[in-house]
């Protein structure tokens, strides 16, 4: 199973640990060991079948984890979207999912906004609006504008994004990482046809979240 490329720093320095107590004392090799393989596990990369979408209309899952919100709701002006209400899919991120995120669509990165925040756990709600996060808002096929935002967690102190503004994404593109527990928002247009449940585990780059209705955002 591939590895992504940030985790690389922390195997090497797992092993490193694992090593040198492992010389002090030999009991704690085997511990460290079971450390190593662990942050092997939560850095794997496997590869996805991204759904054909020819039309550019489906919502792929970002993240792996659990769907522990579907609401309407009107996004914080800080993500960059127009004062509208929009539906905001929230999937929660344990120490186990695989951290790795995808892009939910293709289209053009119009605009990248890190916002500074605390570190409470993910899964609340508060997190949504007082956790440090990075939102993407993406212009897709011209037509419609989604948002796409990574909330650090109660572990999770670092965000990884390479996507800039003006980059392309396509579906299914890796774009990022969050280390150790976290959460990804999408806001996606109202009217669109919403095809995952609460509670409902989704898988990045192949869960279909939603069908993005044919009409422009005003």
């Amino acid at each position: 199973i591939p590895i992504h490329p940030s985790g690389l720093p922390f195997i090497i320095i797992f092993c490193l640990i694992t090593l040198v107590i492992g010389w002090i004392w030999s009991p704690l090799f085997f511990i460290g060991l079971i450390f190593t393989l662990w942050c092997i596990y939560f850095f794997r990369n496997p590869e996805r079948v991204v759904p054909k979408n020819s039309d550019n209309n489906l919502v792929i899952a970002p993240a792996d984890g659990k769907i522990i919100e579907i609401k309407e709701i009107t996004p914080d002006e800080e993500i960059g979207l127009p004062k509208i209400k929009y539906i905001k899919i929230g999937i929660f991120m344990n120490v186990f999912n695989v951290h790795v995120n995808r892009s939910p669509m293709s289209g053009i990165i119009y605009k990248r906004n890190y916002i500074p925040g605390l570190f409470f756990n993910a899964s609340l709600d508060k997190a949504s609006k007082e956790n440090e996060r990075l939102s993407l808002v993406m212009n897709v096929n011209n037509r419609v504008k989604i948002a796409f935002v990574q909330v650090a967690g109660l572990l999770a102190r670092r965000i990884v994004n390479d996507a800039q503004e003006g980059n392309k994404l396509i579906t299914g593109q890796i774009f990022g990482i969050i280390r150790f527990g976290s959460k990804v928002d999408v806001y996606i247009p109202i009217g669109s046809k919403i095809n995952v449940l609460k509670g409902q585990t989704s898988i990045a780059g192949e869960t279909i979240l939603a069908e993005i209705a044919p009409k422009k955002n005003k």
